[in-house]
């Protein structure tokens, strides 16, 4: 005699089933992969060496290195603060490609080192960060597209050079000691302020692509760049770093304080998307409201899909006690146990207990006993809920 295989419950685990609950969480996975794997490619040609006098790439500068070469100018690289205020000097252009990356403590001492240095000292897009110790007086405006601008300055290395590709930050300066070109909206994207003491002085430029490979040979570009940076025979060129031991200043600031503020700003308004999200979920949670069904549905089909409601939702103690207390409600008027007592076990294990003295079934674990360790548990609970009842209907 041949042995039916038993029918999957509405509890078993298939493959469908897994699937149908992980494919929202991989797809999201994916596309998070895909993207950031689109993005580094992307990126990682267009950002390699910017700004670098040693970089060949279109975001390099390398080209402006080999015409301040040709001139005579010299130029080194330097990646520290150390380096970068031991050379400052007279004879010495110090450019900073992000001033903004300098911490309070790096500015000071670049400030004290270059201020009566005699010599030039380049700012690339300085803002609001590091215009108050290295730029005193210069206040950052909103920045405007960069494109080819005419000087309208009288100032010699500006007129020479003529129309350049300029723009990015604006410069307001109250001091009439200061001159700027290449205004935008009024102000102007360079601006040279000279030293109260001595021969130096810092120019400001809102941004840096005059001085990019890809663009040294439009306009003026060339020219305006070797003026800015051809005044002095040694040209140092300094790329600030977050490795630097100085950028640590002495241990005086906290991790916080290394966050940039766009970062900060993310966290908010993820914290806040998150606060939205439970609060959109915790509304579902309201009472329970009970209405007539449209249309008319077979009590298995019911009886199933709340199975696979609560399976989803992974509570198999609601499974067993919805299961325990419709079995004690229809044992109770079997037993002559009064309804308000069905759920007692007080008087309802008693009472079945003397129905069925031995059935060897524990009838106090089987109707208020602990909830199931896993589904194959509640499988067996039901079973035997089902197989008591029929026994207390025959006996």
């Amino acid at each position: 005699m041949t042995a039916t295989a038993a029918a999957p419950t509405s509890t078993s685990v298939t493959a469908r089933h897994l699937w149908t609950r992980t494919r929202g969480l991989a797809l999201a996975l994916t596309l998070l992969i895909a993207a950031g794997i689109t993005l580094a490619a992307l990126r990682s040609d267009a950002q390699h060496g910017s700004l670098d006098p040693r970089s060949a790439d279109q975001s390099g500068s390398r080209a402006v290195a080999e015409l301040l070469k040709a001139q005579g100018v010299s130029t080194r690289v330097v990646t520290t603060l150390d380096e970068a205020t031991a050379a400052a000097g007279p004879d010495t252009t110090l450019l900073i490609t992000v001033p903004d990356l300098l911490t309070e403590g790096q500015q000071r001492q670049l400030h004290s080192a270059t201020a009566d240095s005699g010599g030039r000292t380049l700012l690339i897009a300085p803002g609001p960060p590091s215009l108050d110790i290295l730029a005193p007086g210069v206040r950052a405006e909103s920045p405007v597209p960069v494109r080819p601008r005419d000087p309208d300055c009288s100032r010699p290395d500006a007129t020479r050079a003529g129309r350049a590709d300029t723009g990015g930050i604006r410069y307001a300066s109250p001091d009439e000691n200061n001159d700027g070109c290449y205004s935008a909206d009024g102000l102007p994207t360079l601006l040279r302020a000279p030293s109260a003491h001595g021969q130096g002085d810092t120019v400001l430029l809102g941004a840096p692509d005059l001085l990019l490979n890809h663009r040294l040979d439009e306009e003026g570009n060339a020219s305006l760049a070797l003026q800015l940076l051809g005044t002095r025979s040694h040209v140092v060129w300094y790329l600030p770093s977050l490795g630097d031991a100085s950028a640590t200043d002495g241990g005086k600031r906290s991790f916080f304080d290394l966050i940039p503020s766009g970062w900060r700003w993310a966290t908010v308004q993820l914290a806040l998307a998150a606060v939205l999200a439970a609060i959109w979920r915790a509304r579902r949670l309201g009472p329970l409201v009970t209405e007539r069904l449209p249309v008319a549905i077979r009590a298995s089909e019911a009886t199933e899909g709340r199975a696979r409601l609560y399976r989803k939702a992974n509570a198999r103690d609601r499974a067993a006690a919805t299961l325990r207390s419709a079995t004690r409600t229809r044992l109770a008027p079997l037993l002559g146990v009064a309804a308000s007592a069905a759920h007692s076990p007080e008087a309802l294990v008693p009472a079945v207990s003397a129905r069925l003295p031995a059935t060897g079934r524990d009838p106090l674990s089987l109707l208020f006993g602990p909830t199931p360790a896993d589904d194959a548990s509640l499988v067996r609970l039901a079973d035997q809920l089902d197989a008591l009842e029929r026994e207390v209907r025959t006996s």
